[in-house]
């Protein structure tokens, strides 16, 4: 990320750089992502990804959406029960219908949140959506890069780490292989989280013998996007759990998406990636 990136300002030359970098012959994490959600900023190749994998898990889409629920859920609680006013949101994707900032600023509206991501089309649109937003900025940088983001200058204008802080990873550890050391990733973003704070995350999941049919499909799914996207793990369950330390885990744990405190009557789509994809809450004492 340059040094010269500071809060939101939404100029066009800011979106004109930031599309000269977009790179359409290599499929993009967030635009297949984007693709499943029903949007529309993806292109062909993206959408070639995104139907592959629709020929091994038809409800694809469903996962996306049980994610960006999740997401939504979690949000709620975080700033009207838990009390949180600052979200670090890294791995964010491309904005669509209830974005962190829309969910918490909604509850309490001084509400300061950071997004993060790799790729120079999620900049460019953050910043047209977050124009005339003075509590919201996104910033590009990699997770891979803990330092780059917890030291990056936008980051400190918005996020005080001597104060409670929700950091959202959500859909993002799965896509860091093992040789970038994921489990020292979330390690280092835990130690810099002050007491008080909260850590969420979903992940891809492979629940293994105990269910051999999901396991065999997330086998599959797996091995098409490291073929297509170069990443994408479906970790098991304690592979998961110990990205988050000794932190206690909010009830009710690490948790298909959907039985992550569901709001009444939501409905709930159990196909089969339901166990392919997880998530959980916890509190830094």
């Amino acid at each position: 990320m340059a040094d010269d990136d500071q809060h939101v300002s939404g100029a066009p030359a800011d979106n004109e750089q930031a599309g000269t970098r977009i790179d359409t012959s290599k499929p993009s994490i967030a635009r297949v992502y984007d693709f499943f959600l029903g949007g529309k900023d993806n292109f062909a190749i993206d959408r070639q990804v995104g139907e592959a994998t629709l020929k091994i898990a038809p409800d694809a889409p469903a996962a996306g959406r049980a994610n960006r629920a999740f997401l939504r859920r979690v949000v709620h609680y975080l700033a009207a029960e838990a009390g949180i006013r600052q979200f670090l949101d890294i791995g964010s994707g491309l904005p669509t219908q209830g974005n962190v900032h829309e969910v918490a600023q909604e509850v309490a509206p001084e509400a300061r949140v950071v997004y993060v991501d790799n790729d120079p089309i999620v900049l460019a649109h953050g910043r047209a959506l977050l124009a005339t937003n003075g509590s919201t900025t996104v910033v590009e940088a990699d997770i891979r890069d803990p330092e780059s983001i917890l030291n990056h200058p936008s980051v400190g204008a918005l996020i005080d780490f001597d104060q409670p802080v929700a950091l959202l990873l959500f859909a993002i550890l799965h896509h860091v292989n093992e040789h970038e050391d994921p489990q020292g990733i979330a390690a280092r973003f835990r130690s810099a989280l002050p007491s008080g704070s909260y850590l969420a995350l979903s992940h891809f999941h492979n629940p293994g013998p105990a269910m051999p049919e999901v396991s065999a499909q997330a086998t599959s799914a797996e091995k098409l996007f490291n073929e297509h996207l170069g990443t994408g793990r479906w970790r098991t369950r304690d592979e998961i759990l110990a990205y988050f330390g000794d932190l206690p885990l909010l009830e009710p744990g690490l948790v298909p998406l959907a039985e992550w405190r569901p709001d009444p009557g939501e409905f709930v789509d159990r196909g089969i990636t339901y166990h392919t994809f997880v998530g959980a809450v916890a509190h830094k004492p």
